[in-house]
């Protein structure tokens, strides 16, 4: 059995053992079971790309909590396409708890918040689904309509789709890749995404002793001493059991660019990724170099 199909078993079993425990799982969409059901076999389905080799989980492993833990042949810098050569030039980032990401907005104080990818280019996880199956460094189908044409060679993903959306699902290419990602979001959206059950959320409970250096751990994440908790909290006020430990905001934190994945990658040493500038919605040069505070 290959690996993605040992995960989507693993994963299958954990996600329904979840549901069971807590039927209110995260944002729960019209036909949640049935739509999650859709979501989790085209989240591991190698043959939505170009060349049938990768699927969603190739780059957000289940095992590595949906992360690209793959070296790739630069110590992890970077995630690689399905051609097995192409570079990203960034890796791809973990979509553990990737639900509670607000959409893209600027906040009152005039910063950005929220929004996918590191520079929030994709304004919500709909936008965000559908952008790796056309990026030609990633999954490389050139179009949403040989996504739908995919999709569609597998007669349980064609039922399933028509019969969520409508036998006229397939009437519009746009409409059924939409359908496409709607239903990887609610794959997404379900608790095995978002377990909140680290040693800290049952600390939080009261199901755990933390032992004395992750209590001295967890004084320092919150001290101002060393203020982690200013960018890797969401609740500032008061401690939650439901925290992602990011404030979905961008911050530029001085990293230099690496000129070992640039040459990898094929582009010029002297390219600079912008971060939070390559953002369309950007226009403000003050915003470069800025990257979205990760979980």
């Amino acid at each position: 059995m290959s690996r993605i199909a040992t995960l989507r078993t693993l994963v299958l079993g954990a996600l329904t053992a979840a549901c069971i425990a807590a039927p209110a799982c995260i944002a729960a969409p019209p036909h949640a079971p049935a739509l999650r059901a859709l979501g989790q076999a085209l989240f591991f389905d190698t043959n939505l790309s170009r060349r049938r080799t990768q699927a969603c989980a190739s780059c957000h492993d289940p095992a590595r909590a949906f992360s690209d833990g793959r070296a790739n042949g630069v110590a992890g810098a970077a995630s690689l396409g399905d051609d097995g050569r192409s570079l990203g030039t960034r890796n791809a980032p973990t979509l553990s708890y990737v639900a509670l990401t607000p959409a893209f907005t600027r906040a009152p104080d005039g910063e950005y918040v929220g929004g996918l990818f590191l520079d929030g280019r994709a304004a919500d996880l709909l936008v965000q689904a559908q952008e790796p199956f056309l990026n030609p460094r990633e999954m490389a189908l050139p179009d949403a309509a040989t996504v739908v044409a995919r999709v569609r060679e597998n007669p349980a993903h064609e039922r399933a789709l028509t019969t969520l959306f409508g036998a006229d699902v397939f009437a519009d290419s746009a409409r059924a890749f939409s359908a496409i990602a709607q239903a990887i979001v609610a794959f997404e959206q379900s608790e095995l995404f978002a377990p909140f059950d680290s040693r800290y959320d049952r600390y939080l409970r009261g199901e755990y002793t933390l032992t004395q250096a992750e209590d001295l751990g967890r004084r320092f994440f919150f001290s101002d001493l060393v203020n982690c908790s200013s960018c890797h909290l969401a609740h500032t006020m008061t401690p939650s059991t439901r925290e992602p430990f990011t404030n979905h905001r961008y911050h530029n934190v001085g990293v230099p660019a690496n000129a070992a994945l640039r040459a990898a990658a094929g582009v010029p040493a002297d390219t600079l990724d912008r971060g939070l500038a390559e953002n369309p919605a950007i226009t403000d040069p003050a915003q470069a170099g800025k990257f979205k505070v990760p979980t």
